[in-house]
């Protein structure tokens, strides 16, 4: 999604647009700051009743600090306003009943689509984690453990898979506190590695939303704060899905 983001954004310079915004092609309908109720675009994402699986949940290979922390947040949705996001297979699950605008839909005979993030199967080995968003603070904090199918450096996590993380992370807060659908840029600077096996914390927020982009933040460290693995901000682009 990040390179046809790119695509797309670099085809915009003939089209008329907002003054010091990005140009918006013919058939798009940008969405305002708050143009969709986060409420309304958090239900659509967060469906109550559903058969898909949620790749979001505690399994036997959570560390203690993952599971641990993953309980501490549960109670927080009860309280706090913090709601867990489910994690289905494909982003296509997450937007049933909508469409990408005209001119970015995609035709396949190919029946298994699978997120990036998601296209490890085997618990443990790949992608572990859990996404918890604040709608009123436009925050996220992800629990994020590496497995061994990760590896860079012998034992920690390669620093692309924590930019993929970051990536995910960024898309899943972007579309909900704003409608941002497509990364423009991201701009990482890693401090320190991962150790495989263990949690990371990604802290999220919405910095800002101005000329049809959201720019965001993401600070990823230990649960214990005392170490930092990497910082990093990113701008993304504002589009509205279309009903099917």
């Amino acid at each position: 999604m990040m390179r046809r983001g790119f695509q797309w954004a670099a085809r915009l310079g003939h089209h008329r647009a907002l003054p010091g915004a990005l140009h918006i092609l013919p058939g798009f309908t940008p969405s305002s700051a708050f143009g969709s109720s986060v409420d309304s675009l958090v239900s659509r994402f967060c469906l109550e009743k559903t058969d898909l699986k949620d790749y979001a949940l505690p399994n036997a290979s959570w560390c203690p600090d993952m599971l641990s922390l993953y309980q501490e947040f549960l109670e927080k949705t009860k309280t706090d306003g913090w709601i867990k996001l489910p994690s289905f297979k494909s982003n296509r699950d997450h937007i049933q009943g909508l469409k990408l605008p005209s001119g970015l839909a995609v035709t396949s005979d190919k029946s298994d689509w699978r997120i990036f993030t998601r296209c490890i199967q085997v618990e443990g080995q790949g992608y572990e984690y859990v996404i918890f968003f604040h709608p009123s603070k436009k925050k996220s904090v992800c629990l994020f453990q590496p497995g061994p199918y990760l590896e860079g450096a012998p034992g920690f996590a390669h620093g692309g898979s924590l930019a993929a993380m970051m990536d995910e992370t960024f898309s899943k807060t972007a579309y909900l506190a704003g409608e941002g659908l497509f990364t423009l840029s991201l701009n990482i600077r890693f401090k320190n590695l991962i150790p495989v096996g263990s949690l990371a914390v990604l802290n999220t927020n919405v910095e800002k939303i101005e000329d049809q982009k959201l720019y965001m933040s993401c600070v990823t460290q230990s649960r214990d704060q005392k170490t930092v693995y990497a910082k990093c901000s990113g701008v993304f682009l504002q589009l509205q899905l279309e009903q099917e």
